[in-house]
């Protein structure tokens, strides 16, 4: 792990097999490319037709519902105000290059166990961005219990593994607001679409612009595994994702009640990171 600096640039929080470049250059390691000899189909997602397109020579295309891009979901104003208030903020180094903010509950997702802690709401800022959110159909009782802010930079080699959410705590909709700069969300399907005659990885690329808003639900949230890769942070980026619970702890679930305490405190849009 290389050494901490105020800079935000000269320290990581890699941990484990992540890495990021700081800590490469630190332990003088070369970079390894684990996708080497790895069968992979490239594809494009095509917001309108919501298709994913073949980017090699193959004709294949196929849908790819439980997308939603929202472009221009926040001004250029708005933009720097909420880059501004993030700074105001620490960030905090996290794994692969990243650095966080958290406003959200306390959870340990191996033990099952969640408490209030220091959690005192999403930050004032977000109120207006989910009233906007619940405009859309798709998201009119969206209700976000946790917001993570993540800061990405080219010369810490942020990048962030492809993963799928937890669902037993987090529900159906992720929401992430992408900001500074333009990227790609790479969805992944390591054993690929045997009924199309894909053996091998799928990958789907979904461009988010900068200031819009990415919503992934259904197949796309708990089949298809979600990163940013290291070669598509070209330019600071920031993003905000915010998650709702899952039925467990909604009216009806198990844990309802924790599920209400939790929602009162969220949407009091009374913050601070956690």
């Amino acid at each position: 792990m290389a050494p901490e600096s105020s800079d935000g640039l000269a320290s990581c929080g890699c941990k484990g097999i992540r890495r990021c470049l700081l800590c490469e250059g630190f332990e003088e390691k070369a970079q390894v490319d684990a996708s080497e000899s790895k069968l992979v189909h490239h594809f494009l997602y095509n917001p309108e037709s919501e298709l994913a397109v073949c980017k090699d020579a193959e004709a294949v295309t196929f849908p790819f519902p439980g997308v939603l891009v929202w472009e221009d979901f926040i001004s250029v104003e708005e933009e720097m105000e909420l880059i501004s208030s993030m700074d105001q903020d620490m960030w905090n180094q996290s794994q692969s290059g990243r650095r966080k903010q958290d406003f959200g509950p306390k959870v340990n997702f191996k033990k099952k166990k969640v408490r209030v802690g220091a959690f005192s709401g999403l930050p004032a800022l977000s109120q207006n961005l989910v009233l906007r959110m619940q405009q859309d159909p798709r998201l009119a009782d969206f209700q976000p219990v946790e917001q993570c802010n993540l800061d990405y930079h080219p010369q810490r080699g942020s990048a962030i593994d492809p993963h799928l959410d937890d669902s037993w705590l987090w529900g159906e909709r992720l929401v992430t607001l992408n900001m500074l700069s333009d990227t790609t969300l790479t969805m992944s399907l390591e054993q690929g679409l045997p009924g199309l005659g894909l053996a091998g990885e799928v990958r789907v690329s979904v461009r988010l612009p900068r200031r819009a808003l990415v919503v992934l639900h259904g197949e796309a949230r708990h089949r298809w595994k979600h990163a940013i890769h290291r070669e598509d942070i070209r330019a600071r980026r920031v993003c905000s994702t915010y998650r709702e619970l899952s039925a467990e702890f909604l009216t009806g679930g198990q844990r309802a009640e924790l599920g209400a305490q939790l929602l009162g405190t969220a949407l009091s849009f009374q913050g601070a990171p956690v």
